[in-house]
């Protein structure tokens, strides 16, 4: 029998996750900084990709490409290209991510979106190739959060680096651009600071 934690509200609307499992992926969730020295298993990643590559992206061109920095060597490399404030994360986290965008991504589109002939709009329109990679690289780096919480894993997502000196290093050659880092495994808890206050429904939203 499925023990799946989810309050089923109707037989015609999805599945709801309960309150525990709310708090698990936002209202207890937080950015670590400090980390355990518990590795994280080539399994996990597995695991983890498995369900963040199921999000949603534009026309299913699923762009982001995933780089799992666990070798002290690569982790000097990536140190080196982080902001000062940030080396020490990199150094001590189990895994660094980067989340990077393939910016030829549209090459793939006859496998990811079979039923129309989409990738000559990319290959002859490089804005437009660019802010959908960048966009949906994003979308697919949040969903790898949220899997990863799912997962029992902490985050620690990272955009003080030089995004060039992680291309030279990582991507030399390649179509791939890095758009943002996150550390994974085991946060120490006991080294976070407060949460900080976040925007309520009258600042951030409106209703049309």
């Amino acid at each position: 029998m499925d023990h799946c934690p989810t309050t089923t509200t109707s037989a015609t609307h999805a599945p709801q996750l309960d309150d525990s499992s709310l708090d698990l992926l936002f209202r207890q969730a937080r950015s670590f900084n400090r980390w355990q020295a518990t590795p994280v298993s080539d399994e996990q990643l597995q695991q983890l990709y498995a369900l963040l590559k199921m999000g949603p992206t534009s026309m299913n061109c699923s762009p982001a490409r995933f780089t799992f920095v666990r070798s002290e060597a690569g982790k000097a490399q990536l140190a080196s290209a982080v902001f000062p404030n940030n080396a020490d994360k990199v150094r001590a986290a189990p895994v660094v991510a980067i989340i990077a965008q393939d910016q030829a991504f549209h090459t793939h589109m006859g496998e990811l979106f079979p039923h129309m002939d989409v990738a000559p709009l990319f290959a002859g329109n490089q804005d437009l190739a660019h802010s959908t990679a960048s966009r949906n690289a994003v979308l697919q780096g949040a969903y790898l959060m949220l899997a990863a919480r799912g997962m029992g894993l902490d985050c620690g997502p990272m955009s003080g680096f030089d995004n060039n000196a992680v291309d030279q290093h990582f991507f030399a050659d390649t179509e791939l651009r890095s758009n943002f880092l996150c550390c994974l495994g085991y946060g120490e808890r006991n080294a976070l600071q407060p949460r900080l206050p976040r925007l309520s429904f009258e600042q951030a939203c409106s209703l049309a």
